[in-house]
C-alpha cells in the first residue's frame, strides 16, 4: 500500500505548508476569527419523533505533562476533580444524575471501575450506577455516545460522561515467570516447597513488564506506524514541524485570550493550584528541526515535537435530554447529533480513522464539508493529521480503499483546530474526546457557526466522528 500511496499522493492538491502559512496570517486576532465564520441560517438537524440530546456543560482539569504536578496522585483523583468541577460549574443537584460513564485506557488495578470510585469520591449518591469503558484514544467519545444512546432509548434523562488518563504512574508487572513463581509460593504448604520455589528464581525473572506501547495485532508502535503513514502519503518532516508549530502557536493564543474556558482550577494536594495546561510551548522551525527522529532512525520524520506527549488529565460533560435541561433552567451549549464509529486495517491504516469516519457521518447527517463551520480533529501526530488531509482530498484513495465515487474533501485550515490540539494541549488518552466536543461547542458560539465536527483516530485501527449543532442563542 505504501508505495501506491506515495506515488499517488505526492502530486495531490493539498499543500500543508501553504495552508499553515495561510492560517497563521488569517488567525492573527480574535476579531478576525469571528469575522471568518459568520452566523449562518441553515436547516436544523432535529428530526420529528427523535429526542433532542444536548451538551449542557463540559469541563476538564488542566492537562499536564506526565511526571509533573500530578505525579503523586491516582487516576480517580483527577476524575473526581473533573466531576467536582462540573458540579460546581453547573450547580447540578447530585441526585438528578441518572448514570455516570467514564473512559480510560491504561487502568489502575486498584480502581478498575474508575467511574464508580470517582463518582463516590465526588459526592454523587451511591444509588447512581457508574461504569467504565475503554476504546483507546476515543474512550471518552464512547462514554459520551453511550450517554446519548441511553437518553435516546428513554433509559435516562441526565448522564455525566467523561474520561481520565494518568501516565505518571502506569501499572508495571513482574515478568510472567516471576508472577507464576509468586502465585505458586502463595499456594506452597511446606517450607521445603517455598525454599525450592525461591531457589528457582533467576535474575531474568526480575525484569519488569511495562504496559504495551505497541499494537497487539501487529507488534508495531503507534509512532512507528505514524512514520510509515507519513512516508506513504509523502508528508515531509518540514510539513509536520510546521503543523506542530501551528498547533502550539494557536493554543498559546487561545490560552492567553482566555478561550480555554473548559479548564478548571484544581488544588493539587500538597502542591499549588493548577489552572493551565503546561505542555503548550511555541518554538521555532529552527529548534524543531534540530530534533532527531523518535521512532524510525535515522531517516524517520516523526519526532517528539511533532507527536502528542504523554499527559495526565481528566474531563467531564453533562449530557441531557433537551426537555430535562430546559426544565431545570439550563441553557444548553449544543446539540449532540449524528455520530459514527469505524474500523479498518490496523497495520497500514491504523491512524486513518478521520478519513473513514468523516464522509460516513456527513452522509448520516445529510451534510457536506461546506456545511461544517468548526472542525476539531484529534492530533495524535502531525504526520497523521497531514496524511488524513491528503487521503480525504484524494479521489483515488476514496475509490480504491473506501468504495466511494469521489473524495470527501479537506477541512479549510481557517476552520481547523483553531485553539490548538492534542499536539499542544496534551492528550490524556481517555479524556481527549470530551475536550474535542466541548471545544466545538465553545467555538461555534464564539465564531457564530451552526455545525461542528469532531473526528479522531484510535489504536486498533478504529475511529470516530460526530456532528454537533450549535444551540440557538
Amino acid at each position: 500500500m505504501a508505495s501506491m500511496l506515495l506515488t499517488s499522493m505526492r502530486s495531490g492538491p493539498v499543500s500543508p505548508a501553504r495552508a499553515v502559512q495561510f492560517a497563521a496570517r488569517s488567525l492573527s486576532s480574535t476579531s478576525q476569527l469571528q469575522a471568518q465564520v459568520q452566523t449562518k441560517s441553515k436547516k436544523t438537524l432535529a428530526r420529528p419523533g427523535v429526542k433532542n440530546i444536548v451538551l449542557v456543560e463540559g469541563v476538564r482539569t488542566p492537562f499536564l505533562l506526565s511526571g509533573t504536578t500530578y505525579a503523586d496522585m491516582m487516576p480517580h483523583d483527577l476524575a473526581r476533580a473533573a466531576l467536582q468541577g462540573l458540579l460546581h460549574k453547573t450547580a447540578l443537584p447530585k441526585d438528578v444524575v441518572d448514570y455516570i460513564i467514564y473512559g480510560t485506557v491504561i487502568q489502575e488495578v486498584k480502581t478498575s471501575n474508575v467511574a464508580r470510585e470517582a463518582a463516590l469520591g465526588a459526592g454523587f449518591s451511591d444509588k447512581i450506577p457508574a461504569h467504565t469503558v475503554t476504546m483507546a484514544c476515543i474512550s471518552s467519545n464512547q462514554a459520551m455516545t453511550s450517554a446519548v444512546g441511553m437518553i435516546a432509548a428513554g433509559q435516562c434523562d441526565s448522564v455525566v460522561a467523561g474520561g481520565v488518563e494518568f501516565m505518571s504512574d502506569v501499572p508495571i508487572r513482574h515478568s510472567r515467570k516471576m508472577r507464576k513463581t509468586m502465585l505458586s509460593l502463595n499456594k506452597a504448604k511446606t517450607m521445603g516447597q517455598r525454599l525450592s520455589l525461591i531457589g528457582s528464581i533467576r535474575l531474568a525473572h526480575l525484569s519488569p513488564e511495562l504496559p504495551a506501547v505497541a499494537e497487539f495485532s501487529t507488534a508495531e508502535t503507534m509512532g512507528h506506524s505514524a512514520d510509515r503513514l507519513a512516508a506513504a502519503f509523502g508528508v515531509s518532516r518540514v510539513e509536520q514541524d510546521e503543523f506542530a508549530l501551528r498547533s502550539h502557536s494557536l493554543a498559546k493564543k487561545a490560552q492567553d485570550a482566555g478561550l480555554l474556558e473548559d479548564v478548571i482550577s484544581f488544588k493539587v494536594p500538597g502542591r499549588d493550584i493548577v489552572s493551565k495546561d503546561n505542555g503548550i510551548r511555541p518554538s521555532s522551525m529552527e529548534q524543531l528541526g534540530k530534533l532527531k527522529p523518535a521512532f524510525i532512525k535515522p531517516h524517520g520524520t516523526v519526532t517528539a515535537a511533532n507527536s502528542s506527549f504523554l499527559t495526565d488529565g481528566a474531563s467531564a460533560v453533562l449530557v441531557m435530554s433537551e426537555e430535562k435541561a430546559l426544565a431545570m433552567g439550563y441553557k444548553p451549549k449544543a446539540y449532540l447529533r449524528d455520530f459514527v464509529y469505524v474500523s479498518q486495517d490496523p497495520k497500514d491504516q491504523l491512524l486513518l480513522g478521520p478519513t473513514y469516519s468523516t464522509p460516513k457521518v456527513l452522509e448520516r447527517a445529510g451534510l457536506t464539508m461546506n456545511d461544517i463551520d468548526v472542525f476539531e480533529f484529534h492530533e495524535a501526530f502531525a504526520g497523521q493529521i497531514m496524511a488524513n488531509l491528503k487521503a480525504m482530498d484524494s479521489d483515488w484513495f476514496a475509490q480504491t480503499y473506501m468504495g466511494k465515487k469521489s473524495k470527501v474533501g479537506t477541512p479549510p485550515m481557517e476552520k481547523f483546530n483553531l485553539w490548538g490540539g492534542s499536539l499542544s494541549l496534551g492528550h490524556p488518552f481517555g479524556a481527549t474526546g470530551c475536550r474535542l466536543v466541548t471545544t466545538v461547542a465553545h467555538r461555534l458560539k464564539k465564531e457564530g457557526g451552526q455545525y461542528g465536527m469532531v473526528a479522531a483516530c484510535a489504536a486498533g485501527g478504529q475511529g470516530h466522528a460526530m456532528v454537533i449543532e450549535a444551540y440557538p442563542h
